[in-house]
């Protein structure tokens, strides 16, 4: 069988990570099969119509690396891609008009207030709720036609059939089935003519010959309907998946009090497209044996539907923060460098943070940031070199290189007077001071190996008395990159600022 999957999302807001996940198992699916992925825009509810998010979806998906072959703004022959503009051309209208010469569909002119009556009667009758034909699944063609020409709004709606067994295939979960009668008759053309997702959607995977519906287990309760359609049709039906859902740690169902769900939330966040992808399509996903960093090519080898497990996935933010800090580790200087500056730059960066609690400090140091790699690059370059180690996203490197962008580092009060009260601290700092004056550039050798010889001179034991007191002075804390590598990457003329600073700030005696 060839492949063809579709992305289909609706442009009722940015994409979030369920719907992200969707697009990626797609993708990966079509790419291990040779097959082709579509993206196809379904946006027949023009009252959920949110602008802006349809350029989200496209950039969430570009974000991730995640293609596609046909569709929107590729092209592809069963265009068009968007559900809106095939409407127009008639599409939906050719179809519903063979349903309702077979007898498959049916006019239906219930009021707003007969369909509430219906409801309530079925909920205190404790019977299924949905509608069931009414009056209308076997109306005669006289009563149909007098409600059409008095201009009476209606609907059609798929005639499910009675008292059959319907079943479908699951390939995560196997054989389902549902007794039809239980199965309510679905719109599928609106009162404003507009066609429903049911229709549409189904009509259109026909019609672009997708092989395999890939979608939320929420939508195996209009799998019988669906089904039904092809049916109705003749159509041969698609192979259905229907993909668990994703809960927090705590169980629930995913949702925004377990942080950020929005796929470029996480952009602005600092998270890697590699690191979002690897971590996505864990989840409910696995690849066999205990394998987790994977690259996308690696991704693309293993995915197949096996692996997809009936058991909800769970978002956990401790495991995706630890993938995003093991592939800013991976990552060349000059790739990480590259990829700081479109993190900083990028507008939505600085839009996200204003929106967090305490925001205004990330966005300081990231301005900070910013102006700093504009001002000073290579200086720079060499401080994210150093924390490349420490930091966990893109936007850990504001706090992480504030004391190199500063000119007086904040100061540990714990640690100044912890450290910088020691007797032996004026004559290590001014020690230190008179060295450096004789110095342009220093390399971390010259460092480690004046910091030993100065504790060796002066009976020292351990460095501990000698490099605490240095690094309070150089970066304001106790804890760091290694000590030799900040004061060559510091050099001199910081150095030489910063134990004056201390100097006449922190201890008793000066130089």
């Amino acid at each position: 069988m060839s492949v063809r999957v579709r992305y289909a999302p609706s442009p009722t807001g940015s994409p979030h990570v369920g719907n992200i996940r969707d697009a990626l198992f797609k993708y990966l699916f079509a790419k291990h099969h040779n097959g082709v992925n579509i993206v196809r825009i379904e946006d027949t509810d023009r009252t959920r119509y949110v602008p802006g998010s349809e350029q989200d979806i496209f950039n969430s998906l570009r974000w991730l690396g995640i293609e596609w072959q046909e569709g929107m703004e590729v092209g592809g022959p069963f265009g068009p891609y968007r559900q809106s503009e095939r409407k127009e051309l008639g599409i939906y209208d050719k179809w519903v008009q063979v349903l309702l010469d077979s007898g498959h569909a049916y006019w239906a002119f219930d009021t707003p207030e007969e369909l509430t009556e219906m409801r309530e009667y079925q909920q205190v009758n404790k019977q299924p709720i949905g509608y069931f034909g009414g009056v209308w699944r076997e109306a005669s063609g006289e009563s149909v036609q007098k409600a059409r020409d008095a201009g009476v709004p209606g609907v059609i709606r798929l005639k499910i059939p009675k008292n059959k067994e319907i079943v479908i295939e699951d390939v995560i979960r196997g054989r389902i089935t549902w007794d039809s009668n239980h199965v309510d008759d679905p719109v599928l053309i609106k009162a404003d003519g507009m066609p429903t997702y049911h229709f549409a959607s189904m009509v259109d995977d026909h019609l672009m010959e997708i092989s395999h519906i890939i979608r939320g287990e929420e939508w195996i309760s209009s799998a019988p309907k669906h089904a039904c359609l092809f049916d109705a049709f003749g159509w041969e039906r698609p192979i259905f998946v229907h993909c668990p859902i994703i809960k927090g740690k705590d169980g629930s169902k995913l949702s925004k009090r377990h942080g950020d769900t929005k796929c470029l939330d996480f952009r602005s966040a600092g998270f890697l497209p590699e690191a979002m992808v690897n971590f996505i399509s864990l989840i409910g996903w696995a690849p066999g044996g205990d394998r987790e960093l994977m690259s996308m090519d690696e991704l693309i080898e293993a995915f197949d539907l096996d692996g997809l497990q009936p058991s909800p996935g769970v978002f956990d933010m401790e495991k995706l923060t630890w993938m995003n800090g093991h592939y800013i580790r991976q990552k060349s200087i000059s790739n990480l460098m590259h990829d700081i500056k479109e993190f900083i730059f990028l507008k939505d960066t600085i839009e996200y943070w204003d929106r967090q609690d305490n925001g205004d400090v990330k966005v300081n140091e990231l301005k900070m940031l910013e102006n700093s790699i504009e001002s000073q690059s290579e200086y720079m370059e060499k401080a994210v070199e150093l924390e490349q180690e420490r930091v966990q996203t893109l936007a850990d490197f504001g706090n992480a290189c504030e004391f190199f962008m500063v000119e007086k580092p904040n100061m540990d009060e714990k640690a100044v007077s912890k450290w910088l009260s020691k007797e032996h601290v004026p004559n290590l700092l001014n020690a230190l001071l008179d060295y450096l004056q004789e110095k342009e550039t220093i390399s971390q050798e010259e460092c480690e190996n004046w910091i030993r010889t100065y504790a060796k001179d002066n009976n020292l034991e351990k460095l501990g008395p000698v490099v605490h007191p240095i690094r309070i002075t150089m970066t304001g804390k106790t804890a760091g990159p290694g000590l030799f590598e900040l004061m060559s990457v510091l050099g001199p003329v910081r150095m030489i600022e910063r134990i004056r600073t201390v100097l006449k700030n922190h201890v008793v005696v000066t130089h």
